[in-house]
């Protein structure tokens, strides 16, 4: 038997990130290689979810298992919720993009800076 609560929390987290990402449970099952019908179980808290299934579940999301279980309110803060954007976009490229996209944004930075 399920922990209803943390299982509905997992999947409550589960749905929204999935929703941010403009993915079907179909999709993300496809991504995740797992079965559409065992996803709607996760995010209705029916079924828990093992940490190899988490892992594969963050993975098709594109953000890490810290960010997965970051259940922090931005209280409306545009600064954290930048980052946050910024932290899931990086979180779906490579290393070496990741790289080359803090490169451009510090260029970026420094430019801003001299013509202000």
């Amino acid at each position: 038997m399920p922990n209803k609560a943390l299982a509905s929390v997992i999947g409550e987290r589960l749905r929204t990130l999935r929703k941010e990402r403009n993915l079907s449970q179909e999709d993300l099952a496809n991504i995740s290689s797992l079965h559409p019908t065992y996803v709607g179980q996760l995010e209705r808290g029916e079924k828990n979810a093992t940490i190899e299934t988490l892992e594969k579940v963050t993975k098709g999301l594109g953000v890490s298992l810290e960010e997965f279980f970051r259940f922090t309110e931005t209280n409306g803060d545009k600064k954290d919720e930048v980052i946050a954007q910024l932290n899931t976009l990086l979180n779906n490229v490579t290393d070496e993009d990741q790289e080359v996209i803090m490169k451009i944004i510090q260029v970026l930075i420094d430019w801003r800076e001299r013509t202000h």
